[in-house]
């Protein structure tokens, strides 16, 4: 099957994509590339738009709304690049931690296609949401704040809660584990950038 039809199943059938991973020639990491690099673009997009930056783009008048999607692209390709190296490598050495044999290159796969809910978050999601608030999304002060806004990111969340899930499936898929390793892999993974999220909150 085509990466391009099996990709998008991974929302709904994802230890059976995840399994196909396990195929790990040049022949099928090439065929894979395309579309996973499509998902984990589609994400880096939605994740960059609910950023603070985002959120108040529009507050600087000299700022045309023209320039939001431009951003958007740019900004989440690079973070959607620096995901995909940085998350790869970070599930790579976890996981030879526990014992994993793999390669970095399907652990980055993993990832990638564990953002595909974010990803249908960029199809689904964010077309409403722009469709109903328009700029008012990119300022502050604007008719996206208060209960529906709380509504939105609980939502958003969701979409977050998902791609860690399918983070977890796809790690004790791949490597035929338990869940408790594979959660250990996955916790391990998640250490460094929680730490460096704490230190700069703080």
């Amino acid at each position: 099957m085509s990466w391009w039809k099996r990709a998008p199943l991974v929302l709904v059938a994802p230890r059976a994509v995840f399994v196909a991973l396990r195929d790990d020639s040049e022949e099928d990491a090439e065929a894979r590339q395309e579309p996973l690099a499509a998902v984990i673009a589609l994400a880096g997009i939605a994740v960059v738009l609910a950023s603070p930056t985002f959120r108040r783009m529009l507050n600087d008048p000299s700022v045309s709304l023209i320039l939001v999607p431009v951003l958007a692209f740019v900004s989440g390709s690079l973070y959607a690049t620096a995901v995909t190296w940085l998350g790869g490598g970070l599930l790579f050495g976890a996981a030879r931690r526990v014992g994993s044999l793999g390669s970095y290159r399907r652990a980055r796969h993993v990832v990638e296609l564990a953002s595909a809910p974010f990803a249908l978050a960029m199809v689904t999601f964010w077309p409403i949401r722009i469709a109903i608030y328009g700029r008012d999304l990119f300022r502050t002060g604007g008719d996206d704040y208060g209960r529906t806004d709380a509504i939105f990111g609980g939502i958003f969340l969701g979409f977050v809660a998902w791609s860690l899930l399918l983070l977890l499936i796809g790690v004790r898929a791949v490597h035929g584990w338990s869940w408790g390793r594979a959660a250990a892999a996955v916790a391990l993974a998640a250490a460094f950038p929680v730490l460096v999220i704490l230190a700069t909150t703080l």
